[in-house]
């Protein structure tokens, strides 16, 4: 099995057991694709598409609908699996998202960020920056852990995870199409791991 095919099998069953967050993980799929045809028209547009569709719905499947605690299936608990994570772990999210969050702010406080871009006038103008800043922060994150993991394991672990995180929204399609019907049929969780993951609820 090859790097990117270990990175997406560990990320499978030990972050996507729930058929809710796989539903989500499926619209923020699509939201993505969208977002890099737009990323050809509009950056600015692509970057508020991916992070106020694609990033809300799939990081508000982890946080609020995938179990935690002692994973049976996997025989880990929350904190090994965490501690062990390639991508962005939950700690490592919240900065992210901490920063994503901040941006918008700061762009009403300094519209020039204080010295480092020229502002676009009016309130359009105010979205597109903050569209243009979203688009260098998820960049400058793929980058940035990217050359990371560099230095923590390989050069090829970290553009194997880098390959992850870019076709991701393709990979997610094809194995979550589904979801949203097993959801509907009353599925709580993926069929195969149903049992042990209900019996630690």
């Amino acid at each position: 099995m090859n790097k990117v095919e270990v990175l997406r099998h560990d990320d499978h069953r030990y972050y996507h057991q729930c058929r809710i967050n796989q539903t989500l993980h499926l619209v923020s799929a699509i939201s993505f694709v969208v977002a890099y045809g737009l990323l050809f028209v509009d950056p600015a547009a692509a970057a508020i598409v991916g992070w106020l569709v694609g990033m809300v719905t799939r990081q508000s499947g982890h946080i609020f609908f995938e179990p935690r605690g002692y994973d049976r299936i996997n025989q880990a608990t929350d904190s090994h699996k965490e501690a062990i994570k390639v991508g962005f772990n939950m700690q490592r999210k919240s900065v992210l998202i901490g920063i994503w969050l901040m941006l918008p702010l700061l762009l009403g406080l300094s519209p020039s960020l204080f010295g480092l871009i020229q502002p676009e006038d009016g309130l359009q103008g105010y979205v597109h920056d903050v569209g243009l800043g979203w688009l260098a922060l998820g960049a400058g994150g793929l980058l940035f852990r990217t050359v990371h993991l560099f230095f923590l394991r390989s050069p090829a672990w970290g553009l194997a995870w880098a390959t992850k995180i870019i076709t991701d929204p393709f990979h997610n399609i094809a194995i979550y199409w589904k979801s949203p019907l097993a959801l509907l049929s009353g599925q709580r969780y993926d069929p195969m791991q149903a049992e042990e993951i209900e019996a630690r609820a």
